[in-house]
């Protein structure tokens, strides 16, 4: 075995003596921060030491996290990489693991590679590397309590004074917000800010607490006085503004909503898919509240067309689908469901299966929800509504395709299932009704209306 050094977390590390320690450690506090320098910190260590396969494996890794289906060649390249580094100067066991879950990943088994990695935690507790990974992994598979899990796990034996306890109190705060404990949630969230200023995660964490529990007014107050704590960020930040646009739309503030969107949510026409879903979400709730979008599909739909035969994730699929139906892309969205119906047939796989249910329920019910056929946007939607938490996200992500599948309910005719469906999202929200859910409570409860209800411009 290779000589090796102790990293900030005091982990094992093969990285040699001439190898740029003090990037290493960046890196890791850039991820857990969701810095944007974090890439550059990643490339001073590849360049420092070509020999040291970690860096190597955590670049195929972060790769992987963004869902693109031509960057897997990239991640592929990273491990063929990583094991030539290897050969020439060996690993320890917990960097294998790594390489293992970075394997897995690829193969299309990311649980597998969060389970492997979380095997790796019940020996190395203190290592925030893993930590975080297994919570990007598994929250991309909506696996709301395995994230809680891990973190619960591991918690207790991090260092408390240390310098990214803060860090994984966020992420503690995070998982039990998705678990609905939301006022242990809020503690723990504002105690993670208070250790790690630029925590943005645990940051939103709070925000979450503050939408499920229709606390709008405490909720933008905490985004708009803290926006240092996003501003180093990657395109995370764009989320956060995601979630104050949310915040003032659900007060009625359309001219603030509209700002936020031009201004900060889509500041960067990228493809990402993560700022595809925050504008397509937001666009989308803005019609369902009746409120002329003008050309903002538009800019979307030509990015997603683009992607119809990515296949790697149904959360990105699915919100590539609200986009192309928005700007009326009907070629597009028959050709990413086709291509989504040859995918869920592939070869057993985690990714194929989500595919098959609920993704394909849930695409076909938006094509038929924009087509204006709220029948079939319903049986669609309603047939992939239990198992949507399988497509990744958070519930906040995942309550447009709620909306929507209540909204086909209205207007299909299925009121005691839009009653039913409303009641289920009060109880998760801890029987809060906000602005959207009481509106439509008040279409049923007219009775005459309810089957024509709703918005206007859609």
């Amino acid at each position: 075995m290779s000589a090796t050094r102790t990293d900030l977390f005091g982990q094992a590390v093969t990285l040699s003596a001439s190898g740029d320690m003090e990037a290493w450690n960046a890196m890791q506090l850039g991820f857990l921060a969701h810095s944007a320098a974090t890439p550059d910190s990643l490339t001073k260590v590849i360049e420092s030491d070509a020999d040291f396969a970690m860096p190597l494996i955590c670049k195929g890794l972060f790769t992987l996290l963004l869902g693109r289906r031509e960057l897997y060649e990239t991640a592929a390249a990273c491990e063929r990489e990583a094991r030539a580094a290897i050969a020439r100067r060996p690993v320890t066991a917990r960097e294998m693991v790594f390489l293992t879950a970075l394997s897995d990943y690829s193969s299309g088994n990311p649980r597998r590679a969060a389970d492997a990695l979380d095997q790796s935690l019940m020996h190395h507790r203190n290592d925030m590397l893993a930590m975080k990974l297994v919570q990007a992994i598994r929250f991309m598979l909506g696996d709301a309590t395995g994230m809680r899990a891990s973190i619960e796990l591991c918690l207790p034996h991090f260092d408390k004074n240390g310098p990214a306890f803060g860090y994984a109190l966020g992420c503690h705060a995070f998982t039990l917000e998705e678990t609905g404990d939301y006022y242990n949630a809020e503690l723990i969230g504002r105690k993670a800010v208070a250790l790690c200023p630029d925590d943005a995660w645990g940051l939103h964490a709070v925000a979450h607490v503050h939408d499920m529990t229709n606390a709008i007014d405490d909720g933008i107050e905490w985004l708009s006085n803290r926006r240092s704590a996003w501003a180093h960020c990657n395109n995370f930040r764009y989320h956060v503004w995601w979630h104050l646009a949310l915040m003032r739309l659900d007060r009625g503030e359309i001219d603030a909503v509209f700002e936020l969107y031009d201004r900060h949510i889509r500041a960067d026409h990228t493809d990402d898919y993560r700022d595809i879903s925050n504008a397509a979400s937001l666009l989308a709730r803005l019609e369902l509240d009746g409120h002329k979008v003008g050309n903002r599909w538009e800019e979307l739909a030509d990015l997603c067309e683009k992607r119809t035969d990515d296949g790697c994730l149904a959360f990105a699929d699915l919100h590539y689908v609200l986009a192309l139906t928005g700007g009326g892309r009907d070629d597009a969205t028959q050709r990413l469901i086709s291509r989504m119906k040859r995918d869920s047939r592939m070869e057993a796989s985690e990714t194929a299966a989500i595919f098959a249910k609920p993704g394909l329920d849930a695409a076909q019910g938006l094509e038929a929800f924009g087509e204006g056929d709220f029948v079939s946007a319903f049986r669609h939607l309603a047939g992939g509504r239990d198992a949507m938490c399988d497509i990744g996200g958070s519930h906040a992500q995942r309550d447009v395709f709620e909306q929507l599948t209540i909204e086909a309910a209205l207007r299909g005719g299925y009121h005691d299932s839009a009653r039913r469906f409303l009641d289920d999202r009060s109880t998760r929200r801890n029987g809060n009704v906000d602005r959207y859910a009481a509106e439509r409570y008040a279409l049923l409860d007219d009775g005459s209306s309810a089957q024509t209800a709703t918005v206007a411009n859609m």
